[in-house]
């Protein structure tokens, strides 16, 4: 397929997965429960709007047009109200244009100089985790402004912890070279906060069998009926206690035991859950060369 499309979320179908396609963007803010397939990974999305089916939590994934280069995009604004379904719009268009464009910390500082003149007078600003899995050689590349780091499961480690420039497999030197870049300065703010804002990235090398949590805040701050929050530990607590596997199966019972958690009570934000596992499948066919000179591009160490 070489023309952009847009499918729109909608409810789950069941067991089978939808195949993302070469120039697609798949998500919005509305809720949304569904399997995803991609090269390399295999995926569940969950949103649950507080209130109503549309929310301040917005989701996309793209395929470039080669079929190598899956990126996910997972904001959550401040702020509720129609104003959102808007921001939504807009960050879709964002996606579309830089669909084939391989370093993401560009990608970043676009859209936070744009969020920044667009709304920030509004009062608004809005977490963003980046994510581009290369599927030629299994990595995932992460650019965090102010969103909680998502959480990963090494089945070299055999354990769970929250995948930071610290944590991830340093790799071959040119990873670890742009892993370690300036990270000492001030930078990775959320969207709308300064202007403008350098955006920096890691890479981690995944696999097969290892899986990938990306959230919004809504999970952490749940709350039980005597107030108390579940916060990060208590997340991370219950994801070490679930077998990792099929990303479906781990996610329903991850978002069953944090109901529990709030003893059954109501949402108080927003929650999308995604659930990447990495099945390590090849895509399309490419040389070594060529594999990597697109990770150098992917992490800012050629000219794109």
């Amino acid at each position: 397929m070489s023309s952009s499309s847009v499918r729109p979320a909608g409810a789950s179908r069941g067991s089978r997965a939808y195949d993302l396609r070469c120039m697609e963007i798949v998500g919005g803010n509305r809720a949304f429960h569904d399997r995803i397939s991609s090269p390399g990974m295999d995926i569940w999305v969950h949103c649950r709007p507080a209130e109503g089916n549309v929310g301040g939590d917005i989701h996309y994934f793209s395929m470039c047009g080669s079929g190598r280069v899956m990126r996910l995009a997972v904001a959550d604004v401040a702020g509720h109200g129609p104003g959102i379904q808007h921001i939504a719009r807009w960050l879709r268009r964002r996606m579309r244009r830089y669909i084939n464009l391989l370093d993401q910390t560009r990608f970043a500082r676009a859209i936070n100089m744009e969020f920044s003149r667009r709304h920030a007078k509004e009062g608004r600003f809005a977490t963003v985790l980046l994510g581009t899995y290369f599927a030629p050689t299994d990595h995932f590349i992460v650019c965090n402004a102010g969103h909680p780091p998502p959480l990963w499961f090494s089945t070299v480690l055999g354990k769970w912890q929250r995948l930071t420039p610290e944590a991830a497999d340093p790799g071959p030197p040119i990873v670890r070279a742009r892993a370690t870049y300036r990270l000492a300065r001030v930078s990775n703010l959320p969207l709308g906060v300064v202007r403008p804002t350098e955006y920096h990235q890691f890479a981690v090398h995944l696999y097969p069998g290892d899986m990938l949590l990306v959230y919004t805040d809504g999970l952490a701050e749940a709350r039980s009926s005597r107030g108390e929050m579940l916060g990060d530990e208590g997340l991370l607590r219950i994801v070490r206690g679930i077998p990792p596997g099929d990303p479906a199966a781990f996610g329903r019972a991850l978002l069953a035991e944090v109901d529990r958690f709030r003893d059954g009570g109501p949402l108080t934000d927003d929650e999308t859950l995604i659930v990447l596992y990495h099945n390590a499948s090849d895509p399309p066919a490419m040389t070594l060369g060529q594999a990597v000179r697109s990770l150098a591009r992917m992490i800012g160490l050629s000219r794109v």
